[in-house]
């Protein structure tokens, strides 16, 4: 590593035991990097039975450190506990049931060598737990299952958001922008809710109108898909829970840029995906109906949760709360 480079602290926010095997698959990816991490800081979720499991895990591992999430349930308090306690220029965030490759690290650093640029994101690819896509689930709305989607730019190319479960951002866009907002993304195993990573991204742009955020689909990560999220009923409610979430971000940032990227992915991505889905069906290979019908349901069903959350943000229902983070350097050259 060039000592002129910014260190990279990897954050890996987790909540549920439930995800032991998995948590410690990521964090050995993460120790496995050929530009290697200057920390892996473990955030626990309000379960006091797995922050002492971890704890103990890692007790004899340097470089690997085990907090308990300082603020309110859920991921964005998560990863701003993480941000706070952090040591390195960068801090990318890897979901808790992901694995990254081996040069996941070097490529986002590499974005970085522009002064401007203040996120770089990757390219998650989806390992479904039966083996194999379910023949109906269109690769348009892989983002239900937290993965790449069919219809994002590829290369390294610049972009409105960076996908929060495989990203990174430079420390100073926190100065400029504050945390991830609390009360929009996801809490453990209710309603799957997200887009904090969207409003942040939008938030940081105003803040530093030069900023540039990019994606490089060289910096993959490899994300579980388990066997319940591979249902149409898992579906159905995620691309609501989505249509809930744009609400809020379009509520925070304003309709015009909170929904800019999505006009396109209607417009022009998701006819195209139902055409390939009739064409298949009428050439009577498999799925090719189911995947037009998913598509169809998935706006019906995200346009529903966007009119209902809209109306429960102007009626004062649904807030969020952006946090400003206050690095905690109080004994964080140990590990708890």
């Amino acid at each position: 590593m060039n000592e002129h480079e910014p260190a990279v602290s990897v954050v890996v926010c987790v909540y549920t035991e439930d995800r032991w095997e998995d948590i410690l698959a990521a964090v050995a990816s993460v120790r496995a990097q050929s530009r290697p991490a200057l920390e892996t800081l473990l955030v626990v979720d309000h379960n006091q039975a797995l922050l002492e499991r971890l704890a103990k895990e890692y007790k004899e591992t340097d470089g690997v450190r085990v907090l308990a999430n300082a603020g309110p349930r859920g991921l964005s308090a998560g990863r701003n506990t993480g941000i706070a306690a952090s040591h390195g220029g960068i801090i990318a965030f890897l979901d808790d049931d992901a694995v990254a490759e081996r040069d996941w690290l070097r490529h986002f650093a590499e974005g970085y060598t522009d002064p401007r640029v203040m996120a770089v994101g990757g390219r998650t690819m989806p390992v479904w737990a039966s083996g194999r896509r379910p023949v109906w689930f269109p690769e348009e709305f892989d983002w239900v299952v937290g993965c790449t989607y069919r219809g994002l730019p590829r290369g390294r190319v610049r972009v409105r958001n960076v996908l929060g479960g495989n990203a990174s951002f430079r420390r100073t866009a926190f100065d400029a922008a504050g945390g991830f907002a609390t009360g929009i993304g996801r809490d453990g195993d209710r309603r799957p809710l997200g887009c904090e990573e969207t409003e942040l991204c939008i938030r940081l742009t105003r803040a530093r109108p030069d900023a540039v955020l990019l994606i490089d689909d060289r910096a993959v990560i490899h994300h579980r898909v388990p066997e319940a999220r591979e249902h149409f009923g898992y579906f159905r409610s995620r691309t609501y829970a989505e249509g809930l979430s744009k609400a809020l971000v379009a509520r925070s940032v304003g309709a015009g840029k909170g929904l800019e990227s999505e006009r396109r992915y209607a417009t022009r991505v998701l006819p195209a995906g139902v055409a390939r889905g009739v064409r298949d069906a009428l050439l009577a290979r498999p799925g090719g109906a189911g995947r037009a019908g998913a598509i169809a349901a998935g706006v019906l069903t995200a346009a529903a949760g966007y009119v209902l959350g809209s109306l429960r943000a102007r009626r004062g229902g649904t807030t969020f709360t952006v946090a400003e983070i206050e690095r905690n350097t109080e004994g964080d050259g140990g590990r708890r």
